[in-house]
């Protein structure tokens, strides 16, 4: 039986993409060894269904399709985080009570947008909490760029404070370095729980985040076995070979976070290096021309170069 998720998480939970055949369709041979890709390069969980995972552009039956079938891959190697974000909260609890029947650690979610103040912020999470139950654990998925919802530093530690279910934080916002910090600081002094703080925003910020009181990433990128290893150096008190590591893979990942084309060169990637059959990114969506997957192809050979020339001799 999977371990629910709880406050002692940390390491690399990988956003997993969500792959299409070229027309469209789920394509559940590629899901099956992306899954195996992720185990294989030391995850410490996976999250799916996400924003990057293309969730909105699911069926309710293809999300329960690609749920059960990363699930029974998975087979509790690893905790599996699915996301439930959704306008409807009959939608969230039925999706989050079917994720924890299937064997899912817990749930991420984000607030609907149009959400104003602090107070219709954490009137939101309370009651959503209140139909999910005690016994799902919930990952508070802080995107303000997507949601357009500030949810502020008092809101978290109220939330914190009045939700045991609550035990993660998914930090993207942007700029957040100064929020995370804050978050952690002020539940100190506050005496609350220490929960999980998983960064996002496709790592770009990881070593400063991983300083500032993270405990790992939630997130996606096309070699997630940097992030992993990132972190695992923090995580082992080597900060300065960690921040060398990442700076290797910097240019691509600074390549793959730009807006509106960022999932698309990492569908790409994934493809090529033999992951995924196809990259597709279901419509509306981006489309690769011939420049970017030039450019792409560049990037890619000069970091194959420069992992080589840190190869120990």
């Amino acid at each position: 039986m999977t371990n629910k998720l709880d406050e002692q998480a940390r390491g690399v939970y990988i956003i997993s993409a969500t792959p299409f055949t070229d027309n469209g369709e789920l394509d559940l041979d590629s899901t099956d060894s992306l899954t195996d890709f992720y185990l294989q390069q030391g995850v410490s969980g996976i999250t799916i269904l996400g924003m990057m995972g293309e969730a909105p552009k699911l069926t309710d039956e293809e999300s329960l399709l690609f749920m059960r079938r990363v699930l029974a891959r998975v087979n509790g190697q690893v905790p599996v985080v699915v996301g439930v974000s959704h306008a409807s909260h009959r939608h969230v609890q039925r999706l989050s009570h079917t994720a924890m029947e299937r064997g899912a650690a817990g749930v991420m979610l984000a607030p609907v947008p149009g959400l104003k103040t602090d107070d219709q912020v954490s009137q939101y999470y309370l009651t959503v909490a209140k139909l999910l139950g005690n016994d799902v654990p919930v990952c508070l998925q802080d995107f303000p760029q997507s949601t357009g919802v500030h949810t502020s530093v008092a809101v978290i530690l109220r939330l914190i404070e009045l939700l045991p279910q609550l035990v993660m934080l998914k930090h993207e916002d942007l700029p957040g370095l100064r929020k995370l910090s804050q978050v952690r600081q002020q539940s100190t002094a506050q005496g609350l729980r220490r929960i999980s703080i998983l960064a996002g925003n496709g790592g770009l910020f990881l070593p400063q985040e991983m300083r500032r009181g993270a405990d790992g990433a939630m997130t996606g990128f096309a070699y997630p076995e940097m992030l992993v290893q990132v972190c695992a150096l923090f995580l082992a008190g080597k900060p300065e070979e960690a921040e060398d590591l990442f700076d290797i893979y910097l240019p691509l990942l600074r390549h793959e976070f730009q807006y509106g084309i960022g999932l698309a060169l990492r569908k790409e990637t994934l493809r090529r290096r033999g992951v995924i059959r196809c990259a597709t990114v279901r419509q509306p969506g981006p489309v690769l021309d011939n420049d970017d997957l030039r450019e792409l192809e560049q990037l890619i050979a000069r970091l194959e170069l420069r992992l080589r020339e840190h190869e120990p001799a």
